[in-house]
């Protein structure tokens, strides 16, 4: 992990969000980042691309906004390069006002990290696990905290696999994805569950979007996808507009649920707060796991 940009970590102003994004190199988390900036806000995106990092930087510098954006390159399948960043984070904002959590990518074959994950779980749902639970002292200091976690709530296929989260002898790209979407949709119930708790958390399925890096994809895949979307998928700004909307408002309740413009309610069967518990006992455990070992 390294840093390639650190501005000065003030306010300018009362008005002034601190957005973190992670995933924020490209698609929608890029547009968010940028969206942002052009607010007036400041930014902190995480990524793992080095080459995307610089022209972001480059295009908040076009937008004379570079003393307002910090990248933070990391890999955020790696629990050391996650904790890494909230470290950085901590040490250098008081305040942070919004979480915005895109950082996801398909794998088309089984990888489990040095951590003993499966690399979709670990990137798609644990770096954001652990994001939204260790940044949340400085979330609880903003007049109006709020995380945004865009994942496929309102999906209802897949499931956890309790007894093998890291798909052993099971894996495939569509699998992998749909457990970790599923896992999200229960990180946010049992994140808003928490007592005394003023952070707002919104779970925010986009639809088919325009968006996202379709490079570990095989080539027959990603023409595929390149095709499907020209017909069905948003273009990404309007895919991000609702994002922008709940850092400048955020939901009066502790949960809300979004499915491409619809209010879901909180009874679906993937938002059950039994299974949420049971997933951050789990979830809980394995760190615990990592951390002794490390």
């Amino acid at each position: 992990m390294n840093n390639s940009n650190h501005p000065g970590s003030g306010r300018a102003d009362s008005n002034q969000h601190v957005v973190v994004i992670s995933g924020g190199t490209d698609g929608m988390g890029r547009a968010v980042a940028l969206g942002r900036l052009d607010r007036g806000d400041r930014v902190v995106v995480i990524g793992s691309n080095a080459d995307k990092g610089r022209h972001l930087l480059a295009a908040a510098a076009e937008r004379d906004a570079d003393d307002r954006i910090e990248f933070i390159q990391a890999d955020l399948s790696r629990i050391a390069d996650v904790r890494g960043v909230i470290e950085r984070i901590r040490s250098r904002y008081e305040v942070v006002d919004a979480l915005c959590l895109f950082a996801n990518r398909q794998v088309p074959r089984r990888i489990v990290t040095d951590d003993g994950v499966e690399k979709t779980f670990a990137l798609y749902y644990l770096s954001r696990y652990l994001l939204s639970h260790e940044l949340a002292p400085l979330l609880r200091r903003s007049d109006s905290p709020v995380i945004v976690n865009v994942a496929g709530v309102g999906v209802t296929k897949g499931e956890i696999y309790w007894d093998d989260v890291t798909l052993a002898g099971r894996y495939n790209t569509i699998r992998a994805q749909l457990q970790a979407g599923r896992a999200n949709d229960l990180l946010g119930v049992a994140f808003a569950a928490q007592s005394d708790n003023p952070i707002r958390y919104v779970l925010y399925h986009p639809g088919f979007t325009k968006s996202g890096d379709l490079g570990p994809l095989p080539a027959p895949v990603r023409g595929l996808l390149r095709v499907a979307s020209l017909i069905a998928a948003r273009p990404v700004e309007e895919a991000v507009a609702p994002v922008h909307g709940f850092i400048d408002g955020p939901p009066g309740a502790p949960l809300t649920a979004i499915d491409r413009g619809r209010s879901l309610p909180l009874t679906l069967s993937s938002l059950d707060p039994d299974n949420a518990a049971r997933l951050a006992e789990l979830t809980a455990k394995l760190l615990a796991g990592r951390q002794s070992e490390g």
